[in-house]
């Protein structure tokens, strides 16, 4: 049964549509094209499973793929795509259409902010992760070498279609990483969600898992669309996570990062005694329930530290964490003691 949320966004509402089989839907007017030129953007390895489907739904759109990888979520990619919609004489009435994870739609989002000065966009995310949470809200945009997402734009869709059953050829360890995601917004708003998150990967379990992890970030957004408080709440992890990302060399995946991110993120809850120490353990199980990781290895403490002072998170040059009051009560602090946070990572080391 086809589920349709709505998300209010500060120039208007956007629907969600969440249905095994909703992937049709991408030429309905009210989701997609309805018969206005397009542009699908997706990646290598995506169109060579789904470019036949995609041609016959959308036959006359533009197919572009790019190179796969967060290697690649850059500037230059962006360029590439500007060569290519005007290649594709796509005007002012075009819809761009990201069909990925979170890097094909963060790329893509940001090409349809700035073609033309803003061109409507549509999310059909493939990945668990990108379903439950970098697909809505519009936040879009690219890395730079000092960073992630240094560079960025709030695009809000024109729709989101999410296809559970795009899922059955998403490898285990993209699915991994979804589970990360949706363990923080169980952490930060649902408990309950935490329940789910060993239920079989069935379609319709899907469905129910991804609707009720989307639902946490529609009513976050809908409170918060342009990051002025409260979502920065969904940063849970985050701070953490893309510092042991840029130091891994992306060794780790993004959702592996925000995964140790997590329990960092519950051992400074508990060390700067806002939280009980008993929530560093029920974090690290629900982590280690998915089959994520717990430690970042033999990552460098004060080498991932010192990648934190990029953080485009940082407020009046101070780092700014999220923590844990309690399962569903995070706040965000900020001064935080160097000699503090790098014990924390050396805690999560080894």
């Amino acid at each position: 049964m086809a589920e349709r949320l709505s998300v209010s966004a500060p120039d208007g509402a956007y629907p969600i549509m969440i249905a095994p089989g909703a992937l049709a839907a991408i030429g309905a007017p009210d989701y997609a094209v309805g018969g206005a030129p397009a542009a699908i953007i997706t990646n290598d390895s995506i169109a060579a499973l789904y470019a036949d489907r995609l041609r016959s739904l959308l036959p006359d759109a533009t197919l572009i793929a790019i190179p796969d990888g967060e290697a690649y979520k850059t500037l230059a990619t962006v360029a590439l795509l500007y060569d290519r919609l005007i290649a594709a004489k796509l005007d002012r009435a075009a819809t761009v259409i990201a069909f990925g994870g979170g890097v094909v739609g963060d790329i893509a989002g940001f090409a349809a902010a700035t073609y033309l000065r803003g061109v409507r966009f549509v999310q059909v995310p493939t990945s668990l992760l990108a379903m439950v949470d970098s697909s809505v809200g519009g936040k879009v945009g690219v890395d730079l070498p000092q960073g992630k997402n240094l560079v960025g734009a709030f695009k809000q869709p024109a729709a989101v279609i999410i296809d559970p059953d795009l899922l059955a050829t998403l490898p285990d360890r993209e699915r991994r990483c979804g589970m990360a995601e949706i363990i923080k917004h169980g952490l930060i708003g649902d408990p309950g969600l935490l329940d789910w998150i060993g239920r079989a990967p069935t379609p319709e379990n899907d469905a129910a898992l991804v609707r009720r992890a989307v639902q946490v970030k529609i009513e976050v957004v809908q409170r918060d669309p342009y990051e002025q408080g409260e979502r920065a709440h969904l940063n849970l992890g985050h701070t953490f996570g893309h510092a042991i990302e840029i130091i891994s060399g992306f060794a780790f995946a993004h959702g592996e990062a925000v995964a140790i991110g997590l329990v960092a993120a519950a051992q400074l809850s508990t060390a700067i005694g806002v939280a009980d120490a008993s929530l560093v353990d029920r974090v690290k199980a629900w982590v280690e329930s998915v089959g994520l990781p717990v430690s970042m290895g033999a990552l460098d403490a004060d080498a991932v530290y010192a990648a934190m002072g990029t953080d485009k998170k940082k407020s009046a040059g101070r780092l700014r964490f999220v923590v844990l009051r309690d399962l569903g009560r995070p706040e965000v602090v900020e001064g935080v003691d160097a000699a503090l946070v790098i014990d924390v990572l050396k805690g999560i080391s080894g």
